[in-house]
Order: structure tokens, then sequence, then C-alpha cells
């Protein structure tokens, strides 16, 4: 019998088996050895640091290559000089453009995770790279950060549970992934030297769990330090992160790689746990801290040898796992044809179209039908924007990007009349943040009020985008209005039409006008790659029944924020203290009794779902395993949909200085009109520990804890008791 194995399953295997071919660690240890003990020392230095824009030092004798590294979390970087940031203008680097990780984050679907780590791991090794920038799993805890949209989520559960897949995902296919950034980097005002200040117990319950997560359950060969300090010393040498709990007490063998340009002083980068200083070539390489400056201060004995060689082991082990050494020479022929491959193009479509959420849906609006349609207005810049090239890190050059408006087109060819509006102007280039954010173009409103008039319906596709000052590397946000005039825009388009949806593009919360009470439906989505058009098309017109779930909470406005309502944002005379604590998120509206705009977890389908039969074993020992907690849900409208249900537990036990309650558990099930499914979310004693600052331990509180089961954090469906004995 014969046996046919597709091109790419051919490529997963091969890449797969030479991964696992140098991962018995007694095995890797002695070759670690050997090689170190061939090192000299100017070698040892040479590969501790930047020789290009995107490499580390390699040993050529020894077969030991340069590192070769690219951005980021939505694809992998269009191809740049060694030298500087310039375009190569590569013909064949052409790639996969993925959504972003916070429509990843809001599929609420570990499974969808693995595929994208694996798909995006899969070009990273044929784009020949070592190692992948990515994923980024930062809490979010501010609306205002301006790069929220390349992280996950403002809870830590979450966080944990989608970083895992991903990472091992990437590093299936021989590429250490690369979590990122280690720790507190939470704003990008002042990023390169604010100093914060979180109290220990808030340090271990939300802001590290994501990557101890990294480094416990998926083994990440690589992390990335932040830019920030925390105690007064920076986060990518901070010897309390670096040292004392990645290193010491998670036990994470691999390297430490700076940000680009992160690193401030020899000595502290060499003592303090940095393995690897990146940067770019406006100080020659050879002149980084931890170059020619290292080299001198082990010759004058300020830095003893043990720490260069533990650096240099922890490199090396990161090659020997990727099967690396004595590579060969790498081969770009052929290249084009194996990127942005039909599955992977498909995978992006299924991210996006499971991602959208839908806020808001009145009198079942959505979808609309397009076979009784004569005419539709498409208005807003977002309807024709481009994605890809902007947002800092994470530049992607995609094999195409079909938009909402070309989307639509090609839809309806010709047999619906569209009128297309811009809307709302955005100015190019301008670092006027309060300028350019409040400009309002009344010409353009003007026409786009015109177009809405003549037609039947009308889709807004309006939000935020990569430009300085929205969603973008860099700098933060000024408010959480929607810039640009929108909300004027938005109002009057209602005016003259009310039968307009919102579409509203964003990767953190905006603050939605008070338009919102007359329009009749709204969807939210972050960037959502090559294919974002046709997944708005599949959503608008029900060919998808929408299942995205908020990851983020949608405050009303931004002083009802954590950070900005008890806490500090973005601090003052270089400091910053997260006073807030625990309460990030939906933690502190629960707690404060506060009505966000949307809830976390919150999202629409254009069905509906019953939840019923809520089983919780009555005891549990601390010393059991895990736990089932089982409830059916029931799809009782019209068609098929998925769920996502999500279980937080809550300690009776009167506690005013904790939450009131934190995600444990969540499972998203598709389920056929008129069918029922049986939902079972296992927990164990992980699910009820707090960190005792005082024990410096994770502890559990003995006692009677509520089980609650809902459709998004406001929304609890079922509630059970549980006593921990």
């Amino acid at each position: 019998m014969k046996i046919k194995l597709s091109f790419s399953l051919i490529y997963i295997l091969i890449f797969f088996f030479g991964f696992s071919s140098c991962k018995n660690q007694t095995a890797i240890d002695k070759k670690v050895e050997k090689l170190l003990y061939q090192l000299t020392l100017e070698e040892k230095i040479n590969m501790l640091h930047a020789s290009g824009t995107f490499t580390s030092g390699g040993v050529p004798r020894l077969g030991i290559p340069e590192l070769r590294m690219s951005d980021g979390p939505c694809g992998i970087r269009m191809e740049i000089n060694r030298n500087d940031w310039k375009l190569c203008n590569w013909k064949n680097d052409e790639v996969t453009y993925f959504p972003s990780q916070t429509a990843l984050a809001s599929t609420w679907d570990t499974s969808l995770a693995k595929k994208f780590g694996t798909a995006l791991g899969q070009e990273s090794k044929i784009r020949g790279k070592h190692i992948q920038l990515a994923p980024g799993i930062n809490i979010i805890r501010t609306p205002l950060n301006g790069r929220n949209w390349e992280y996950l989520s403002e809870d830590p559960y979450l966080v944990s549970k989608m970083v895992v897949p991903i990472i091992q995902g990437i590093q299936y296919n021989g590429i250490a992934a690369c979590v990122k950034h280690f720790a507190l980097n939470n704003q990008e005002t002042q990023r390169g030297f604010i100093d914060v200040d979180v109290n220990e117990q808030a340090l271990r319950e939300i802001y590290l769990p994501g990557f101890e997560a990294a480094v416990k359950e998926a083994e990440v060969l690589t992390i990335m330090g932040a830019y920030n300090r925390f105690h007064s010393q920076y986060a990518t040498y901070n010897e309390y992160l670096i040292q004392d709990i990645l290193k010491g007490e998670w036990g994470f063998k691999g390297a430490v790689i700076s940000d680009w340009g992160a690193c401030h002083s020899t000595l502290e980068a060499a003592l303090c746990g940095l393995d690897i200083e990146m940067g770019n070539a406006r100080t020659p390489f050879n002149q980084f801290y931890m170059a020619n400056p290292l080299l001198n201060e082990v010759k004058k004995g300020k830095v003893d040898i043990k720490y260069i060689n533990d650096k240099i082991r922890r490199i090396l082990y990161v090659m020997l796992r990727l099967n690396v050494i004595n590579e060969p020479k790498f081969d770009t022929s052929g290249m084009y044809k194996r990127l942005a491959i039909p599955e992977r193009i498909a995978l992006t479509r299924q991210i996006a179209e499971e991602s959208i959420v839908l806020l808001k849906n009145q009198n079942n609006f959505l979808p609309l039908d397009a076979s009784t349609i004569k005419s539709i207005a498409i208005i807003g810049d977002n309807a024709t924007k481009k994605h890809a090239g902007g947002g800092g890190s994470t530049v992607v050059k995609p094999r195409f990007e079909i938009t909402p408006l070309e989307a639509l087109q090609n839809k309806f060819k010709g047999k619906v009349q569209i009128n297309y509006a811009r809307g709302y102007e955005v100015p190019q280039n301008s670092w006027n943040i309060d300028s350019s954010m409040n400009s309002i173009n009344e010409k353009l409103i003007m026409e786009a009020v015109e177009v809405a008039k003549k037609s039947e319906y009308v889709l807004i596709f309006g939000g935020l985008n990569h430009n300085w000052g929205n969603d973008s590397e860099g700098a933060d946000k000024h408010s959480m209005k929607l810039p640009y005039g929108q909300d004027k825009l938005i109002s009057e388009i209602i005016k003259v039409n009310p039968k307009t949806a919102v579409i509203i593009i964003c990767g953190s919360p905006v603050e939605i006008g008070g338009w919102f009470e007359k329009t009749p439906a709204l969807l939210q989505s972050s960037y959502l790659g090559m294919e974002a058009g046709n997944a708005y098309s599949e959503v608008i017109f029900g060919d998808v029944n929408p299942s995205g779930k908020l990851s983020f909470t949608f405050p009303k406005k931004l002083k009802d924020s954590p950070a900005h309502a008890i806490g500090e944002y973005p601090g003052e005379k270089g400091k910053v203290i997260y006073k807030e604590g625990l309460f990030v998120g939906y933690r502190y509206f629960d707690s404060k009794n506060i009505e966000p705009m949307f809830p976390f977890g919150y999202g629409l389908s254009y069905t509906s779902f019953k939840y019923d039969k809520l089983a919780v074993p009555s005891e549990l020992k601390l010393n059991d395993a895990e736990i089932p907690v089982s409830f059916e849900i029931k799809n009782t409208g019209k068609i098929d949909g998925k769920e996502t249900a999500q279980l937080y537990i809550h300690n009776e036990k009167n506690n005013s200085g904790r939450p009131y309650k934190g995600l444990k558990g969540f499972e998203k099930a598709s389920i056929k009109t008129g069918e029922s499914k049986k939902v079972i979310i296992k927990i164990d004693k992980k699910a009820f520990q707090i960190y005792d600052t005082l024990k410096c331990k994770w502890v559990v509180e003995p006692g009677k804890y509520e089980i609650l089961i809902g459709s998004s954090s406001k929304d609890i469906r079922l509630k059970g008791s549980i006593k921990l004995l």
C-alpha cells in the first residue's frame, strides 16, 4: 500500500525529528561542555552580543552559527539589511499575515493557538530564522498602552492558557519562541526608563503567571527582557526577576535576550542574568556593553569567567535543542512557494472569523440578508486600510491583504450597489498626537452622510490603526475616545440612516460614544490579518456565526479603568506605582461594583444558549489531582453556534483585600441548533491558590468556595459550592 504525504506534512516531520534528535538532556549537556571547552574568551564574548540588526555572533570554526532572529507575533518580519533598518527588497519574502495576539485571545480557543504557533514556526523556519520574537504576553493594564494589541489579555489565566500552545506550536518546528517582554512592560510612555513599583502579590498573581507557564509548561527556549525598570534596576538584567525568579525558582535553562537597545550597563548585565545583548548599528557591534567592554572587565578580573560560561551554556543549549550546530548554509531557493500556502491562509481566516465579537444586535439586525439588499454604503478609513505594514515590531510584508471594501465588492460582483465614502481623515506621519487624533474633516463627514442617505444599509468601519499614537509601538494613546472625529461621523450617519451597523477595529479598549444607543448593531475586532475583509463579510452576512469573546474589559470612560482610578499612570518623575495591586481589569469592576461598557469575556451570538445541570463535587482535598466541574449548554436558537463557557471562583470567606472572583477555567463548545452538550472543566488546587507574601509561597486557604459558570465575567448562569479540606 502506498502512503501519500502532503509536502507540508513531510516538511513538518523533517523538522520535528530534527528538533527531537538532540533533546536528550544528558547528551545536550555533554555537547555543551565539549564546545565550551574549545571556545576562546574572545569567541565567547562574540556570542553575547549582536553581530547584525537581527543576528548575534557565532563561531564559524566550530560550526556555531549566528543566531538569526525575526519579529514578530503577526508574521515573519520583512527582510532588512544586516547593519541598518532599511529593507532588503527581496522578491520572495512575502509571508502569511496572521491576526494579532488580541484577536487570537478573543477566540478563547487553545487549539487555534496551537495551530497558529505551528504555522508561525513553519514560516520562520522557511525564512531561515532560529528565533521568533513572539509571543507577547504583557498584561493589558491600561487602555492607553500602544502595544496592547500585541498582547493577549488583562487576565493572567487566559494569558497562561493561550501562551503555552503558541510556544509549543512554534518550537515544534525547530524554532525557538521568544516570549516577551519580561516583565511589567505595560506602557509605552517613558518605557525606556520608567521604574515600576508593584507589590509582590500582584507581581506573582497578575504579571508573572503567563511567563511562568511559558517556562514550566511550554519549556520556552528564549525570553526577551523589557525596557522598563523594576525596583530601580532595568528589567533586562534585573537580579530579582532574572536570577532569582526566572533562572532560580522556575529553573529556566534557555537564554535571556535584551530588547533592542535595552542594555545600559556592562557589569549589571554580566552579573544579573542577561545572556545576549541586541540593538542596532548606531553603535558598532563590538562596542556594545557586552562586547569589548565586557571582555575588558573579564580581563581586569571584575567579572568572573563563571558568569560568561553560564551565558554560553545557555546559548549552546538553545542551539543544540534547535539542532543548528554545523547547519548547512541557508538556501532561499523555492522559498516563495513554501510561504503563505493555502492551509496557512485558511487558518488566518478561521482565527479572524472566530475572534470577531458581536457587542450589540438589536432585534436581530445582523446578519444581513445578501439576497435582498439593493444598495449598501461602506464608510470609514478602516474599510480600505491595510494594517500589515505598521505597528512597530510586527511589520509584515503579506502575500496579500483583503480589506473590507474589497471583500464586499468581491462578494457581490456588481449585483449590489456599493457606495463608499472615507468619512474621516487620518493624518499621515503626524507626531502631534493631540491635534492629529482630534482633527475633524467636516467635508468628509458631509460626503459620507450623502452616501448613507442614498443607500439601503450602512456599514461603518472605524476604530484605531497603527499610526503613531494609536495601536503602535513607541507611544501610548492620549485618550480612549475614537480619533479623527469618528463619534460625530457615526452620529450623523445614524441620523440619516438608522439601518447602520458599526464595526470597531481596535487592539485595546476604546470609549463607545452616545451613538451606541441608536445603532442596531456593533461588532469589534482586533487586527485580523490578510483575510480580514473576508472574515468581516462572512460574519456580517451570516456565513459565520460570531463566537468571539472579549479578552479585556471595555470601560465606559478612561477614569473607570483601575490604573487610572486607584492606580497611577503614566507615573511621576520616572516612576509609576501600581496602586491598584490585584484589582486589574474585571477584578476591579466586579469588586467595586462599577458597570463597564462591556465586561471581560463578553460576546453575543446569532443564536442563544441555555446553561443547566451544574455538577460540582462537594469537597476537594488539597492532595487531589483535579476534579471535574460539569454542566450542560443547549443551543436554543435557530442556527448552529459556538459558546465559550467561563469558570470563575469566589472565596466565600469575607476577604475585602482581594478581588471578588478570578477566571480559573474555560471551554469553547460547538453546538448545533437544538442540541445539548455536556461541558467538563477540570480544576485542581492551583485554581484556589493565592500568593502569601509573608511565607513567600503559594498557599490555599481551606474553606468554602463558590463555583461560578458564566457566558462572561458579568453574565453568571450557574452557581455551585465546594469545600476545600
